[in-house]
């Protein structure tokens, strides 16, 4: 199955989707339970799963309400989540070692995973502008990842069992501020920009993805190629980020998990490269689809 997190026309309201080439059907009208959100879906559990994979592929979905993947607006899959994002930092090599160049450093490969979160207000749409205060960063840098949505929670969740906690995959751009990552001398702060998280288009459900570790994850701005890597050079993969991230500590339903993002980000660069006003960043994950955000500023 293949979700979105739509609105239509002049009714705001984010309702849930079941892409189908270039249609959108709208899950509200299948006559079942759970389809209020992808968030409700997911809290609802695997019975309320197939239900709607049922629905959606007999009668009712060929009578539900649809509209044209044009005519409408594509949001965050989950719009608000009820917790941070939870993010992975240097997860692959190349990318360790070319922030080790930035900084004069000499690389050091991580030995446990590299965690940190960002706030649920620096979520946005998969086609919405982001917008930042040029008097609060100037050095906007892109990070296309692989994103995880859990379907079931736990704690210490043994790596066998790791990706049966999985709901589907998406498409993250871990936005990041550089000059606030310095300043403040952790992640926090430079991740959590109002619209530095922008997530989607999709949520393919795992049995539709496969296996997550062989997938390309890549980055363009302005239709330049940045980043280009497949999911299998991973340090730490899917079911070891998530063994490792629930020990000792309760992962809900719902969840969202940015897995880390491979090398060519611009602060990496040699001279570094930063987001300027009116730039296009897009963000492709294989198998999920593309995100493409246009970069505003605001001088005042």
């Amino acid at each position: 199955m293949r979700y979105a997190t739509f609105s239509h026309g002049s009714d705001s309201t984010a309702r849930l989707g079941i892409v189908r080439g270039d249609q959108i059907i709208d899950a509200s009208t299948l006559g079942v339970p759970s389809t209020a959100s992808l968030l409700e879906l997911i809290l609802a559990g695997p019975d309320a799963w197939r239900g709607v994979a049922a629905a959606a592929g007999g009668s009712a979905g060929q009578q539900a309400k649809s509209y044209s993947s044009k005519e409408i607006r594509w949001h965050a899959p989950i719009p608000r989540p009820a917790k941070n994002v939870f993010c992975v930092g240097r997860n692959y090599a190349e990318h360790v070692n070319e922030g080790a160049r930035a900084r004069g450093e000499v690389a050091k490969i991580p030995q446990h995973t590299v965690f940190f979160t960002k706030a649920p207000t620096a979520v946005t749409g998969p086609f919405d502008d982001i917008v930042w205060e040029a008097a609060v960063t100037q050095q906007v840098d892109w990070e296309a990842e692989l994103g995880v949505i859990l379907g079931r929670g736990g704690r210490n969740i043994a790596k066998a069992d790791a990706l049966a906690h999985v709901f589907g995959y998406t498409v993250i751009n871990d936005v990041s501020a550089r000059d606030l990552q310095k300043n403040h001398f952790q992640f926090f702060k430079g991740k959590s920009l109002d619209g530095f998280c922008p997530i989607g288009p999709l949520v393919v459900t795992a049995d539709e993805f496969g296996h997550p570790q062989n997938k390309a994850v890549i980055c363009r701005v302005n239709g330049v190629e940045k980043q280009n890597q497949r999911t299998s050079e991973m340090l730490f993969p899917v079911d070891v980020i998530i063994e490792n991230l629930s020990h000792g500590l309760t992962l809900d339903a719902g969840d969202i998990i940015a897995t880390g993002t491979p090398e060519g980000v611009g602060f990496g660069r040699n001279p570094p490269e930063f987001m300027n006003d009116g730039d296009v960043m897009e963000t492709e994950v294989e198998g999920i689809g593309v995100m493409r955000n246009v970069m505003r500023r605001v001088d005042s």
